[in-house]
């Protein structure tokens, strides 16, 4: 007779998940670890009660039935077009579970213009095609936390102080009511109870100047002599970020009950040329992949030289916003390919091309066809 198989058999470990992140996240490898270790607990969290009720429960020790796991939310720090969105959204997916987006400036306390904390719940009910069971174990990922304790989120300084109140409840887990069809809650209608206690939700910010605060402190215990054997403080002097503690975070106006809720905190680094670069290349729904899929439809193939994928990475890097600048790059050094694509010949952009020389079509398919060359007149890919 064969043995049951326990519960645990099913949870992915933080090695197994960071591994298919590295499918479609390049670098990052500090912060991919850190989630990795929280979902991979979060998934212990919602698998315990289950185990206990399984033929071969794999926590067995009595001492342990009274212990609750409490939920690993995270507050996730890095400066814009870092990835932080991209990240958290490739979580959800390598985890087949629900995920939903939302903007803590947009956000507003029940009863005043904007949308309030209840709209955040019903995009995840939306994305997990209104399965209420399935919604309560998706991801929400909070972006611009850090505006909500300064003056650049519309209100005044209450309003924000409810908000934070308002997101404190969810994330702490509450039963919210979500009107269902997502807008304002209406006299009379019926809402759709949800229960967030295993939702789980990464907040995410640039906190623009923690790393000036991370490195003072940082600087000021080492030189009172509190560095210890195998401290990290050289290393962390690149990115002092790495080594930022919640008190560092409370300066920016974020309410202590809400950072309390947010107990893991992963940063990421800002994307060097090289790391745009591998962007454009080895995702496998990277840019590149997806011209080169678009153009496929008109019988072109689109090859690019390590020089021309170089010099767009640069390009996007000059314009300072990162990963999110790529596809503007991308778009103007294709656009006369994409405009007037040529059938059965192959794209060659170089490094050249991209300063707004030639593009070559080699013709395939075509015996004895001899290579065209066209001009690309277009406005400098670093323009407006």
């Amino acid at each position: 007779m064969s043995q049951p198989v326990s519960l645990a058999a099913a949870l992915p470990t933080p090695r197994m998940i960071v591994q298919r992140l590295d499918r479609s996240v390049v670098g990052q490898d500090r912060a991919k670890c850190t989630l990795a270790v929280a979902v991979a607990n979060h998934h212990v969290r919602l698998f315990d009660v289950l185990d206990w009720e399984s033929a071969a429960p794999t926590v067995t020790d009595a001492s342990l039935r009274q212990v609750v796991i409490e939920k690993s939310n995270v507050l996730l720090i890095g400066p814009s077009g870092s990835g932080k969105t991209h990240l958290a959204r490739a979580l959800a997916e390598c985890l087949d579970v629900p995920f939903a987006v939302a903007d803590a400036t947009t956000l507003t306390e029940a009863g005043y213009v904007g949308d309030d904390v209840e709209t955040v719940l019903h995009k995840l009910l939306m994305a997990a095609g209104g399965d209420v069971a399935e919604a309560r174990q998706g991801i929400v990922f909070i972006d611009e936390i850090d505006k909500l304790g300064g003056d650049r989120v519309h209100g005044t300084k209450d309003m924000r102080l409810g908000v934070q109140h308002a997101l404190l409840r969810m994330i702490e887990g509450t039963v919210a009511n979500v009107p269902p069809s997502g807008g304002y809650k209406v006299v009379g209608e019926t809402c759709v109870p949800f229960d967030t206690s295993n939702v789980l939700f990464i907040c995410g910010g640039a906190f623009v100047g923690l790393e000036e605060i991370v490195a003072r402190r940082i600087g000021r215990r080492a030189s009172f002599g509190f560095e210890q054997a195998g401290s990290t403080v050289g290393d962390e002097a690149e990115n002092p970020l790495h080594n930022v503690l919640p008190e560092d975070v409370e300066g920016f106006g974020l309410i202590p009950e809400l950072l309390g809720r947010l107990p893991i905190i992963a940063t990421l680094d800002d994307l060097g040329v090289e790391d745009l670069a591998r962007i454009l290349r080895e995702p496998t729904n990277s840019l590149l992949a997806q011209y080169r899929k678009l153009l496929k439809y008109r019988h072109t193939d689109l090859e690019l030289t390590d020089g021309a994928i170089r010099e767009i990475a640069k390009m996007a890097h000059e314009r300072g916003n990162g990963a999110r600048g790529l596809r503007a790059v991308v778009e103007r050094v294709l656009e006369p390919v994409l405009f007037d694509p040529r059938p059965w010949t192959t794209a060659r952009i170089t490094e050249a091309t991209v300063r707004g020389g030639e593009v070559e079509y080699d013709p395939f398919g075509l015996p004895g066809a001899a290579p065209l060359r066209h001009r690309i007149v277009r406005r400098s890919a670093t323009g407006s």
